[in-house]
């Protein structure tokens, strides 16, 4: 298996030793585990405790200074993986940040609706944590250069890039259906009031379908056959559960503009393709559109995270049917992207109503000949 080199990776060994724990999270299978792995590599005293053993969780749920002390030994280096198993896990890890200081503790978890809500308020200012993705752009380009990135991009488009995937490229619908299925959510199907798996299912299949366009939580509802507090609560799940994301429209000026408008997109192009189970080549596709504003929105979230460019994300779009695939706002500024996967078709313009709503700012059209220069 070929690993390619995390940007994380030197991050993760800046932070080593700084009187912080750690935290890795992300969806199942992105490579958490495998990346502290390789950040440990040679390191002594190292201590590995991986909380799907029912041992280790009976030691670290509402342990002692005493028993941590005696679990933890002369090791310098904890590192914990699937830490959302284990309950009240955030007050473990509190005492061993207070009271070991030498220690250095490295956290994984995948569903964040269970690991943050415990680490966030016993952990306030005692972590540094990160967010880890499919393979990105970025990475690739790194590891391979940029005739690798260009040479697997339509294989990215239709398959996506979770590492088990991009590491055995004669099976990916195997694979992509084994993630797709419930083991990539069943942190969320184990939990109270939950009662209703099919319905997750139908609402995946419907988001799949409208990815890049508007969706409507009413709508979703009578299709999936509930209603709209069920769909927005399952949608808020599927978020944390980092299998799909939000984008939001921008209003706050023109009374045209829609201001309750959401756009759901998938993390992973595979993920995507797998819930509808189409994996056709892109020339026999009536999707490539929706599959390319997908991937380059979910890189683009990659690069920003990666290279900490902070920013809030928007779409727009007016009743009169102006619109912007995606907008990013830094420090009052504006950019603007539109995704074009036929670069003939690309028309660099901003729309007036925006400009005069919002000023000028920087309008780029991302195509297929051009995408590697904003996402690396």
């Amino acid at each position: 298996m070929k690993l390619i080199r995390r940007q994380l990776y030197q991050v993760i060994e800046d932070n080593m030793f700084k009187g912080k724990a750690i935290v890795l999270v992300g969806a199942r299978q992105v490579g958490k585990t495998t990346l502290f792995k390789l950040v440990l590599g040679v390191k002594s005293g190292v201590l590995e405790l991986n909380c799907d053993d029912p041992e280790v969780r009976s030691l670290l749920q509402d342990a002692n200074l005493n028993t941590i002390k005696m679990l933890v030994g002369d090791n310098r280096i904890v590192m914990i993986d699937e830490a959302q198993r284990v309950k009240g896990i955030g007050l473990t890890l509190k005492l061993i940040i207070d009271n070991m200081p030498d220690v250095q503790l490295l956290i994984s978890g995948s569903s964040s609706f269970l690991l943050q809500g415990q680490l966030n308020e016993p952990l306030t200012g005692r972590k540094f944590e990160y967010h880890l993705y499919p393979f990105s752009t970025q990475e690739i380009c790194a590891d391979g250069g940029l005739l690798q990135a260009k040479q697997t991009l339509e294989s990215r488009l239709i398959y996506g890039s979770y590492p088990d995937v991009m590491n055995h490229l004669d099976r990916p619908r195997d694979i992509l259906i084994n993630l797709s299925g419930s083991y990539m959510y069943q942190d969320l199907l184990s939990m109270e009031g939950i009662r209703k798996p099919a319905l997750i299912e139908k609402l995946l299949v419907a988001l799949a379908l409208q990815v890049g366009s508007e969706v409507s939580y009413n709508e979703l509802g009578r299709t999936i056959g509930t209603d709209s507090k069920t769909v927005e609560k399952y949608v808020d799940l599927l978020e944390k559960c980092y299998i799909v994301f939000k984008l939001s429209a921008l209003s706050r000026n023109l009374r045209t503009e829609l201001k309750k408008g959401k756009k759901i997109f998938f993390y992973d192009n595979g993920i995507r393709n797998s819930i509808i189970q189409n994996f056709s080549p892109l020339q026999l596709r009536d999707d490539v559109g929706a599959l390319w504003e997908n991937f380059v929105i979910s890189e683009r979230l990659k690069y920003n995270h990666y290279n900490q460019r902070y920013c809030n994300t928007y779409f727009w779009r007016t009743t009169e049917q102006q619109e912007v695939d995606y907008i990013e706002e830094r420090d009052g500024s504006f950019s603007l992207f539109e995704m074009k996967w036929n670069p003939k078709k690309a028309k660099v313009l901003v729309p007036s109503s925006f400009k005069s709503a919002y000023g000028d700012c920087e309008y780029t059209v991302i195509t297929p000949e051009n995408y590697w220069q904003h996402l690396v």
